[in-house]
């Protein structure tokens, strides 16, 4: 995709290398939105923000887009520290579900010693597909049989193995035997410390967050962004059943796809962020 990508500058304000990928839950339509032009860099590196999808090799690409005068808004250690839960959780430990993770297969014995049944099982980036048969392990067999899974799971096989608290979460829906519950559960886009973007994670469930509730989430997710050194996060924010708010998962913002989060008024928060810089 990057040999594709086009390097476009929105309103004189923000630089974005564009590709779209086919999926409507990530493209935008940046040339529809805004006033955009191609840009030609120069001698100096031009900042900007990939929406390329997911990047194979980030630091590899990061170096070959350098040479070409472009610098990806994240620098590789940058990008580890909010797309992989082994770089990001140390830093939010009191305020995401405790975690462990593995190089190799673990025990499912072991696993169940530290962390007590049920187990959240998944990749140090993802889950595959919200499986529920592959993220909610009851007891050493399931959780086995779970591991089995990994290992042949084209999304998962090349991930390190992630082991997690289970921690109830408030439920909005569970219609689908086959997919993890929905929860009470909002993504959020952070440019630097301010929320450019914040709406239901679960885009075929509706839910609806109250002002104070949505005040509450978002001082969680501020505090998180404040511990992350990395421009452009996605924070992943839910409320557990006894009223607390928890981070989920954080994600390099230039791989993030919306949920329910509108992108035209993503994109303006983000080009007005700048431009007031």
């Amino acid at each position: 995709m990057l040999e594709q990508s086009d390097l476009l500058c929105l309103e004189d304000a923000l630089h974005v290398l564009a590709c779209p990928i086919g999926n409507p839950k990530y493209d935008f339509d940046f040339r529809g939105s805004f006033g955009c032009r191609v840009a030609r860099p120069d001698c100096n590196p031009v900042e900007a923000i990939a929406r390329v999808g997911a990047i194979d090799e980030y630091g590899d690409a990061y170096q070959h887009l350098l040479a070409r005068g472009v610098r990806l808004v994240h620098t590789p250690q940058q990008h580890l520290a909010c797309s992989q839960l082994p770089y990001w959780y140390e830093p939010l430990r009191d305020i995401t579900p405790r975690s462990l993770w593995f190089n190799t297969r673990p025990s499912a014995t072991d696993v169940g010693k530290e962390l007590g049944w049920p187990v959240f099982i998944k990749g140090a980036r993802q889950t595959s597909r919200h499986q529920r048969a592959l993220s909610i392990v009851n007891n050493p067999d399931e959780c086995e049989r779970a591991l089995d899974a990994y290992e042949n799971d084209p999304i998962l096989q090349w991930q390190e193995i992630v082991c997690r608290q289970f921690v109830p979460l408030r439920r909005v829906e569970d219609i689908d035997p086959e997919r993890i519950p929905s929860s009470f559960e909002f993504r959020s886009f952070w440019w630097h410390n301010t929320c450019v973007g914040f709406d239901r994670y679960w885009t075929e469930s509706t839910y609806a967050i109250s002002k104070s509730e949505q005040e509450r989430a978002l001082r969680v997710g501020r505090d998180a962004s404040q511990r992350i050194d990395a421009p452009f996060k996605v924070i992943d924010l839910a409320q557990t059943e006894t009223g607390d708010w928890i981070v989920i998962e954080l994600n390099d913002g230039q791989e993030s796809g919306y949920a329910a989060i509108h992108p035209l008024g993503l994109w303006r928060r983000l080009i007005d962020a700048v431009s007031e810089a």
